[in-house]
């Protein structure tokens, strides 16, 4: 069976065909750096991942692209908060940091590049003279917005009617332009005030003059325009057309729309081929984000579950689907994770004993073996079904057990094609810790519980009064680069 995909763009199911036989090219829409990661935010990286690893799987040389918005008035907005930064590049800098940190955390494949957008401007200038000179684009007051009715094409991904479109932008944005659903490609000046002090922390001192990185350009000082950061980071380090563009649902419209258009008004191009969009995470009945606060940081989720108990979570349901984030669902997740574990070690520790002989054939054992591979190959084909697939190797588990159970003289065969079943399937395409020594995530876990121990101590230690002590605690965590902040509700703390 070959790889099919749900493409947005048709709102097929489609054949998966890559312009170039043995390559694949991937872009992912990566996090504007101005808070902590989500769990919302991992689901898509490591849905992403898994594509990213069943296509290697399958023989292509994957080139995946990831981005970091860098420049955003959500971060000029976080300036002057204690340990984050006191300018836009600081701040963006201290929580990418973060994100590589988490990505590393959560087992992830490393990209090709990962470019940001403050090291792009130049590339960002040359597509809007481009769009300009095309007859796609106007300047306008310092700015320059994309023409929508330019673009004949405008609304193919997300279905909308030109005529019914809000329109994009603040007050002042939308006074400058032709059409309401006019998008700007650069916008003159700083970050005015009132853009910032919607994302600003009401405890901090307003902001107010014009702020964040400004940079030179033919229309004057100024900043790009969000839409089309993505445009220019994928082809330049892509191609004008790519294979996979991936990206949460709640970005169909307007940004994945608006890359489009202006990406193939530039170059005459398909931009895109295959749009693949990840459903969200919700908890409570709402979408897990920052900005409703509802959310688990990544890196608090690797200390309380660990990362195999994490991606065991997101492998529970297909990347089209909405999931669901809870107790329930994570302790579901951990019982899953242990079970397929325990399955794999009990086919290592039997295939490496006295009890299991070359002469002993199991044919159950060997059909279970077998039928795992190509269910979990049917279902990584079919539009990347990772939860039928994880219910394959999960039926290997029982199939394990089951050889065990009822046998005092073991298959050597099939317990040795067992174990590199779940190290191929579940270690090498689902990323989970199977034939691998410790997983970082894994550590930061056996970490996180140590840290919290020492906390506890520390404020066993205030509490009675001996303060150079608990002091002395603090220091020896900051010395193993651990940051602890003390806040009204006990201590917190994060790995730098």
């Amino acid at each position: 069976m070959t790889l099919s995909v749900t493409n947005t763009l048709t709102g097929e199911r489609e054949r998966f065909e890559p312009r170039n036989e043995d390559e694949v090219l991937l872009y992912v829409c990566g996090l504007t750096v101005s808070d902590e990661a989500h769990l919302g935010h991992a689901r898509l990286w490591m849905h992403a991942d898994v594509m990213h690893r069943w296509l290697e799987h399958e023989g292509y040389d994957v080139r995946h692209v990831e981005n970091f918005t860098d420049v955003n008035e959500k971060i000029v907005a976080r300036t002057g908060e204690p340990g984050v930064g006191d300018t836009e590049p600081e701040v963006a800098d201290h929580f990418t940091s973060a994100v590589i940190r988490d990505m590393r955390g959560l087992n992830l494949k490393r990209a090709e590049v990962y470019p940001r957008v403050s090291e792009h401007v130049p590339e960002i200038v040359d597509l809007v003279e481009t769009l300009i000179d095309r007859g796609y684009a106007y300047e306008s007051n310092g700015s320059v917005y994309f023409d929508v009715t330019a673009f004949e094409e405008y609304g193919k991904l997300s279905n909308q009617d030109l005529a019914a479109i809000e329109s994009q932008g603040d007050e002042d944005e939308r006074a400058e332009k032709r059409h309401p659903a006019d998008f700007a490609l650069w916008k003159a000046g700083a970050v005015a005030p009132d853009d910032v002090a919607e994302h600003r922390d009401p405890d901090l001192d307003p902001i107010a003059e014009p702020t964040g990185e400004t940079w030179a350009s033919p229309w004057g000082e100024g900043r790009p325009g969000w839409h089309v950061e993505c445009s220019v980071m994928s082809m330049t380090h892509l191609d004008d057309t790519i294979d996979i563009h991936v990206g949460g649902r709640d970005l169909v419209f307007p940004h994945h729309e608006n890359e489009i258009a202006q990406s193939e008004a530039a170059t005459g191009e398909t931009f895109a081929r295959y749009w693949l969009h990840v459903g969200l995470l919700q908890t409570a009945g709402d979408k897990m984000s920052s900005s409703l606060g509802n959310f688990l940081t990544v890196d608090e989720a690797l200390a309380e579950y660990g990362v195999d108990v994490i991606r065991t979570f997101y492998l529970s349901t297909a990347y089209r689907s909405e999931q669901t984030f809870g107790e329930a669902e994570m302790r579901e997740a951990e019982e899953r994770w242990d079970r397929l574990e325990r399955a794999y070690d009990a086919a290592v520790a039997a295939c490496d004993s006295t009890d299991a002989y070359a002469t002993v054939a199991d044919e159950d054992l060997r059909d279970a073996v077998a039928e795992t591979r190509e269910s979990f190959r049917g279902a990584m084909n079919d539009d990347f079904n990772v939860r039928e697939a994880m219910a394959a190797l999960s039926a290997l588990g029982t199939a394990v057990n089951r050889h065990l159970d009822g046998h005092t003289e073991y298959d050597y065969r099939a317990l040795r094609e067992a174990v590199e079943t779940f190290e191929e399937l579940g270690g090498d395409v689902f990323g989970l810790s199977l034939g691998a020594d410790a997983t970082e995530g894994g550590d930061v876990t056996v970490a996180g519980e140590l840290v919290e121990l020492v906390l506890e101590v520390r404020e066993a230690e205030r509490e009675a009064g001996n303060y150079e002590r608990a002091d002395e605690l603090r220091d020896e965590l900051t010395a193993l680069g651990i940051e602890v902040q003390d806040g009204n509700d006990g201590p917190t703390y994060r790995f730098e």
